[in-house]
């Protein structure tokens, strides 16, 4: 089977090229490691450049994502036991008083393109779920928030945070339209992304 089809169905968008493409190089035997990271990671890394040169926009980098996603719905039951490792546990919400998820969601997903274990939390999340999915494993906090006056709640949830005892075992990265470096360092966050394409590459920053 050839690979490097499916990571070009998963560039151009095409969802059931990609489905067709991982069913059809597991039925040939590839390996679901390979197919993993020479196929749908290499793919969105290269999404992910694109983005930052400015050749993708963020509807196409969407539309590739979910074409990613389709191919990974088929391995992801065979993930299990292939002894594929993680590149970490992320934890993603909308914090408590924000229902926007366009941009939270896009993020969740070049993540785990990336190889990243996702736990969504969805939108509206208060700073007390977040806590929990830190007890739960989470490596890293993604916060998200698309309104001024929601932003203050990621510094409510990192004080949340260092109230159970558990700052110092987790990394936080936050983003959204209004959200600043500025505004990241004010809080104590450990990383601002300005879009999905650098989460990605700050993630694997965090985790090394």
């Amino acid at each position: 089977m050839d690979l490097k089809k499916i990571y070009e169905n998963v560039i151009e968008g095409s969802a059931a090229e990609v489905e067709t493409g991982v069913k059809a190089a597991l039925a040939e035997g590839a390996q679901v490691d390979v197919i993993l990271n020479e196929a749908l990671i290499a793919a969105m890394d290269e999404v992910g450049r694109l983005f930052e040169e400015g050749e993708l926009f963020v509807p196409e980098m969407l539309i590739s994502a979910r074409a990613m996603q389709a191919g990974l719905n088929v391995l992801k039951p065979l993930m299990t036991g292939s002894g594929i490792k993680s590149a970490g546990k992320v934890a993603i919400g909308t914090v408590k008083g924000d229902l926007h998820d366009i941009g939270k969601n896009l993020v969740a997903m070049m993540l785990e393109g990336a190889g990243f274990e996702i736990l969504d939390l969805g939108v509206d999340v208060a700073p007390e779920t977040f806590v929990d999915a830190v007890h739960e494993g989470a490596q890293i906090v993604g916060m998200s928030a698309l309104l001024t006056t929601t932003m203050g709640n990621m510094g409510v949830t990192i004080a949340a945070l260092k109230a159970a005892g558990l700052r110092d075992k987790v990394k936080v990265m936050i983003g959204g339209a209004p959200v600043t470096q500025e505004f990241a360092n004010s809080i104590g966050a450990d990383a601002f992304a300005p879009d999905a394409s650098s989460a990605t590459r700050i993630a694997r920053q965090l985790t090394a």
